[in-house]
């Protein structure tokens, strides 16, 4: 209500001004920078809006030192309508770690190939300094037995080769099914980050697995990978073929179509949730109505999340979804990555909610799921939620490109950013306070 007050009482103010502002493009793109009373259809009810106070959303990649995992609490609370979208990245981790580990014991007859006693995995990392993939690794070492401390947290440090279980980073672990204890290794695990800078590069773990099958062969018994881009191209290059069971993260439809072919399993973190929210909170904002409308409260066109599915915390202003294991016991029900969550794919009347203007980045074109999921499913909220998205795609290497195409904020009315790295949070808000 005091947001409503305040608007009104700015538009009063700046009537004189709207009158004598000129008829050229330029000047008008400002206009496109308005919030409208929340209900209201009159023209009457807008006022011009500074970009450091529009409605902001971090998604997918969330402000934080990328060294220490330390949340930027500065980005996160950069104004009263910032808000982070992403998922429960340890709770995710877990579930993949549990989830490898339930295989080997369930499908350990004949899963030690070559019959040491070990039970050998490699390992994909997407990007050191991210807190996802760093929760990731952690995740299956700890589910594996083969995490140690370093700082009083699990190291996530990749091994690079780790035949002979000398690795300082890691330590053997050791599984017993029906009597028998099997030793566990983590062999090899690199960043996968091709000589351009991008990480998470499919590309260079299906490099890194026809190399490591060429050194290690049928030493390798399980693939693990920080996410389903290059456990499928580790799949597709090698492990397919020798019938290694493949581990991912993200549930993107290909991958999950894999797993009727072998691929061990995947995790979903609920990106159609993900999708909704990034777009929800700043339709909120906009709308001038309490966060939660749609998101935890029923809004007036029926939209509603349940608890099973997401959580928000308040300390952080962020919202995270939760995971679900993907296997060959429920596969069938993640073919298509790309449908909107049902609880939430109401279309709000355009009368109460006008269509509003909103920049939105995705770090990196080449992202399997940013690209083949996450957008896909953007697309497709924003038309329920009547915001007019531009969408646009980085390199995944440098800021400055996607920054580059920020010059005028002034044309949008929200913003929904995806960074290359964590710590630049500020390359952003730098823009947007100008």
């Amino acid at each position: 209500m005091k947001k409503a007050l305040a608007l009104t009482l700015a538009a009063a103010m700046s009537l004189s001004l709207v009158a004598c502002s000129g008829g050229d493009k330029t000047s008008q793109s400002s206009s496109a920078s308005t919030s409208t009373s929340a209900g209201s259809s009159s023209a009457a009810q807008t006022t011009t809006v500074a970009n450091k106070d529009k409605p902001l959303v971090w998604f997918n990649r969330q402000p934080s030192n990328s060294s220490t995992g330390e949340l930027d609490m500065t980005a996160l609370s950069f104004n009263e309508d910032t808000y982070y979208v992403g998922f429960d990245a340890n709770q995710g981790a877990e579930l993949q770690g549990t989830m490898i580990k339930n295989y080997i014991e369930a499908n350990i007859e004949g899963l030690d190939r070559n019959g040491d006693g070990i039970i050998g995995y490699v390992l994909a990392i997407g990007d050191i300094g991210h807190n996802d993939s760093i929760a990731r690794t952690r995740g299956v070492r700890s589910a594996l037995g083969t995490a140690v401390e370093a700082n009083g947290a699990i190291d996530s440090t990749p091994v690079g080769t780790n035949v002979d279980g000398t690795s300082t980073f890691v330590k053997d672990g050791e599984i017993t099914v029906g009597g028998t204890t099997y030793i566990v290794r983590e062999l090899a695990s690199q960043e996968m980050k091709n000589s351009a800078g991008a990480t998470w590069d499919a590309a260079t773990a299906g490099n890194a697995i026809n190399t490591w099958s060429a050194s290690f062969g049928d030493q390798i018994d399980i693939v693990a990978s920080n996410n389903d881009g290059m456990g499928m191209a580790m799949f597709n290059a090698w492990s397919k073929a020798n019938e290694v069971p493949t581990f991912g993260y993200d549930a993107n439809s290909d991958a999950v179509a894999a797993i009727a072919e072998g691929y061990g399993g995947t995790i979903s973190q609920h990106a159609d949730v993900q999708a909704y929210l990034t777009l929800r909170v700043l339709r909120n904002a906009l709308d001038g109505v309490d966060v939660d409308t749609g998101i935890g409260t029923a809004d007036d066109a029926g939209n509603v999340l349940g608890e099973d599915v997401f959580y928000y915390d308040e300390a952080t202003r962020s919202y995270y979804a939760l995971n679900v294991a993907v296997t060959a016991e429920n596969y069938q029900e993640f073919l298509d990555s790309t449908v909107p969550y049902a609880p939430v794919s109401n279309q709000l009347d355009a009368t109460a909610h006008p269509t509003k203007n909103v920049w939105l980045n995705i770090y990196n074109s080449a992202d399997n799921f940013l690209g083949s999921t996450y957008q896909p499913l953007l697309e497709k909220y924003d038309d329920f939620l009547n915001l007019n998205v531009e969408y646009i795609a980085g390199d995944g290497q440098t800021e400055s490109n996607i920054t580059n195409r920020l010059g005028n904020p002034s044309a949008y009315d929200a913003f929904a950013i995806n960074m290359v790295k964590t710590d630049n949070a500020a390359a952003y808000t730098g823009l947007l306070a100008q």
